[in-house]
C-alpha cells in the first residue's frame, strides 16, 4: 500500500505532487519520488526516508515542468533503498511508471527482459513494468500499455509516463484504487482522495480492468479491449481529514473493511493458481528442510501472539511437528530448549517489537533457524532472521491491530499447508481443498462486512457493561484471546478469555445475572461440550451472544444473540470468526466515547522493554 499522484495541466506539476503526497502520509511509507517532464526530457528524483528529505531535494535543484507523477513507497519487493523508491524507468529514460500492489510474475518477466539486453537497477518487481513498455512500445503509448497489461499478472495501480507523448497520463488499476480529479484546464491522479481534495472535489473512480487517459482537458475511460466506459461523476463532500480515512470515522474501522484486500494480497502469488497448493519463493524450504525440523517455537507478543496460538493449531494439525508459543517477553527467562533442529518463528506486525527482537537474537544464539512474519520490509527484525515472509497488509494507522492479524493468521495457514505438502503428513485433496476455500475468504469477508447493523445494536446495548467474558474451546478459544485483548485496549471494558472447558474450575464464580459472554461456537468436534458450557453460563443468567456458522440453528436455542459467519473450513475459521469481534470492540469504543485510533496508555510499536 503506497500513495500515487499525477499532474497534468498549466501549472508546475512538482509543487503540487509534493503537497498531494503529503496528504497521503498517513499511508506509511519508506521512501518518495517524482517524475516531472520539462519540455524536452523527464527527469527523476527520489530518496529513501520522509518526504521533507525528497522535499530538500527538488528545492535545491527544482524540476520544472507541468506533467509530472509521484509516489510514496511502503516496501514489499526490496528494501527500502533511494534505488528501490519510485518512479521507475527504463533503459531509455523515456518512460517512467508509479505502482501499488505486487506483480505476481515478475520474475518470469524480469529474466525474459534481461535475456532481450535491459538493465534492472532495483530490486523491486514494478521496475519489470517500465522496461516492458519499452519493449512493446512502437510509436502508440496507448498501444503499449494495453500490451503490458496482457502480459503482467496480480494487483496494482498503475500510472505511466511517455517522454514521447507528453500531452497525456495513462492509467489502470486491479484490485488496488485509483482516483482521477476532475478541473479545469487540468487534471490530478491518485490512489486516494486526500491527495487531490484541496484542488477537486469532482472525481472518477475507476474500477477493476479500467484504463484511462488523461490529458489537461479531457479524461477517457475504458476498459482493456478499448471499449469507453462512461463514468459517474462522484462528488466528494468529506472534509479534508475525514478523506484521510476515505471517509470513515476512524482509521480502525477503515482498516476492519480493508481485510479482503489485504487477505487478497498476502495470498497472491502464494496459492497455486489451480489451487493444488502453496509456494513461498521466499522459502523454497525441500522435504531434507521440512524434515530436519523436530520442534517449531513461535515467539510474539500481544496480538501476534494469538496469531502464533492459531498457527500452533495449524502447524501441529497439518504438518505434525510440535510447536511451543512464548510472549516474547518470557521466552529469555525461561532457558528455552532450542536447538539447531527448532525452527524459531518470529511473528511482529513492525518488525521492531523489542522484546521479540531480542527473543529472535537469543533463539539465534542457541543455533536455531529463524523465520520473520512480519509486514515491514527491511525492519530489524526482517533482517535479523534467516528468513523472512511478508504479510503485506499495507500500513495500519490504528493501534489496535485489525488486518494486520488477519494477514498474520492467512500466512500461518499458508505455512501449515506448505510444510504439511512437504513433509507429506497433508493429502494433496487435503491441500486442494484448504487452498479452494483460502481463496474464498475475501468474498467471506466482504460479505461479514456488509451487515454489521445487528452487531452495532449489540455494542450500543452492551458498551457500558465494565466486564464482558469470552469464551471457547479450540482454535474458537485462540480467537476469543484475540477478542478480549481487542475490546479492553480501546473500549477499557474489563474484559477476560478462557478455555469453555475451564468454567467449572472457577471462573464459574465470575459469572452473574446480566454480565455479557461472547461465546464461539465453530469447531464442529467440540461444538456439543461448547453447547455444554453456553447451557452453563445461561444457567447463572448471563447474557450469551453466539458466534455460530452460517446454518447453525441449533446455537439460537441456547443464546440471547446470535452472530452468524460463513461455513468454512475449520482450520481457517479464526479469520472469519474474529471480525465480528473486532467491529464488537470498536463499535463499543463508539458508544463509550473512547479514542479508538489511540487509546490511552498504548503505542502502534512497542520499541522498549
Amino acid at each position: 500500500m503506497c500513495g500515487i499522484v499525477g499532474y497534468i495541466g498549466p501549472d508546475q506539476a512538482a509543487p503540487f505532487l509534493l503537497e498531494g503526497m503529503s496528504k497521503l502520509e498517513y499511508r506509511g511509507y519508506d521512501s518518495a519520488g517524482i517524475a516531472v517532464f520539462d519540455g524536452t526530457e523527464i527527469h527523476v528524483d527520489k530518496s529513501v526516508g520522509r518526504l521533507n528529505v525528497l522535499a530538500k531535494k527538488v528545492d535545491s535543484h527544482p524540476l520544472k515542468g507541468q506533467l509530472g507523477i509521484g509516489h510514496t513507497r511502503w516496501a514489499t519487493h526490496g528494501r527500502p533503498s533511494d534505488a528501490n523508491s519510485h518512479p521507475h524507468t527504463d533503459c531509455t529514460g523515456k518512460f517512467v511508471v508509479v505502482h501499488n500492489g505486487i506483480i505476481e510474475n515478475y520474475l518470469h518477466l524480469k529474466e525474459k527482459l534481461i535475456a532481450k539486453g535491459h538493465k534492472f537497477t532495483s530490486e523491486t518487481d514494478t521496475e519489470v513494468v517500465a522496461h516492458l513498455i519499452e519493449e512493446c512500445y512502437q510509436g502508440d503509448f496507448e498501444a503499449a500499455v494495453k500490451k503490458v497489461l496482457e502480459q503482467i499478472e496480480g494487483s496494482y495501480a498503475l500510472v505511466f509516463m511517455c517522454q514521447d507523448e507528453p500531452d497525456k497520463l495513462i492509467c489502470t488499476k486491479q484490485d488496488n484504487p485509483l482516483v482521477i480529479g476532475l478541473g479545469e484546464g487540468e487534471n490530478f491522479i491518485a490512489s486516494d482522495i486526500p491527495a487531490i481534495i484541496s484542488r477537486t472535489r469532482k472525481t472518477y473512480i475507476l474500477n477493476d480492468g479500467e484504463m484511462a487517459i488523461v490529458t489537461k482537458d479531457s479524461v477517457w475511460v475504458m476498459n482493456r479491449q478499448g471499449v469507453p466506459v462512461t463514468k459517474k461523476v462522484f462528488e466528494v463532500n468529506w472534509d479534508a481529514e475525514a478523506a484521510e480515512r476515505g471517509g470513515y470515522e476512524h482509521f480502525m474501522i477503515k482498516e476492519i473493511y480493508e481485510q479482503p484486500k489485504a487477505v487478497r494480497e498476502t495470498m497472491t502469488g502464494r496459492l497455486a493458481k489451480d489451487d493444488s497448493g502453496v509456494t513461498f519463493d521466499e522459502l523454497k524450504w525441500t522435504k531434507e528442510d521440512i524434515a530436519g525440523i523436530k520442534k517449531i517455537a513461535v515467539v510474539a507478543c500481544g496480538t501476534a501472539y494469538h496469531a502464533g496460538i492459531v498457527g500452533k493449531y495449524l502447524m501441529e494439525n497439518l504438518a505434525r511437528i510440535p510447536v511451543e508459543v512464548d510472549v516474547a517477553s518470557e521466552f529469555r527467562y525461561r532457558s528455552p530448549i532450542i536447538d539447531d533442529q527448532t525452527l524459531t518463528i518470529i511473528i511482529s506486525q513492525s518488525g521492531e517489537t523489542l522484546d521479540t527482537l531480542a527473543a529472535l537474537k537469543e533463539a539465534k544464539k542457541l543455533g536455531s533457524r529463524t523465520l520473520a512474519i512480519t509486514n515491514v520490509v527491511g525492519s530489524s527484525i526482517a533482517r535479523e532472521s534467516d528468513q523472512v515472509i511478508y504479510t503485506w497488509a499495507g500500513p495500519e494507522i490504528a493501534v489496535a491491530s485489525t488486518k494486520a492479524y488477519t494477514t498474520q493468521l492467512i500466512v500461518m495457514a499458508l505455512l501449515a499447508i506448505y510444510m504439511g505438502s512437504l513433509k507429506g503428513t497433508l493429502e494433496q485433496e487435503k491441500a486442494r481443498e484448504l487452498c479452494r476455500e483460502l481463496r474464498n475468504l475475501p468474498n467471506q469477508i466482504h460479505e461479514l462486512l456488509e451487515d454489521v447493523e445487528p452487531i452495532k445494536t449489540f455494542a450500543q446495548q452492551y458498551g457500558f457493561k465494565e466486564d464482558v467474558f469470552f469464551i471457547g474451546r479450540s482454535l474458537d478459544y485462540a480467537v476469543a484471546l484475540e477478542g478480549s485483548l481487542k475490546l479492553k485496549e480501546i473500549s477499557y471494558i474489563h474484559a477476560e478469555a478462557y478455555a469453555a472447558g475451564e468454567l467449572k474450575h472457577g471462573t464459574l464464580a465470575l459469572i452473574i445475572e446480566g454480565v455479557p459472554v461472547i461465546a464461539l461456537a465453530t469447531q464442529k468436534d467440540v461444538y456439543e461440550k461448547m453447547l455444554s458450557n453456553i447451557k452453563e453460563v445461561k444457567a447463572r443468567d448471563a447474557v450469551v451472544i453466539g458466534i455460530g456458522l452460517k446454518g447453525d440453528e441449533q446455537i439460537e436455542k441456547y443464546v440471547d444473540h446470535t452472530i452468524y459467519i460463513p461455513a468454512t473450513d475449520k482450520f481457517l475459521t479464526p479469520i472469519l470468526s474474529v471480525i465480528p469481534l473486532q467491529l464488537l470492540a470498536y463499535y463499543a469504543a463508539v458508544t463509550r466515547g473512547c479514542d479508538v485510533d489511540k487509546p490511552r496508555n498504548l503505542a502502534k510499536s512497542v520499541t522498549v522493554e
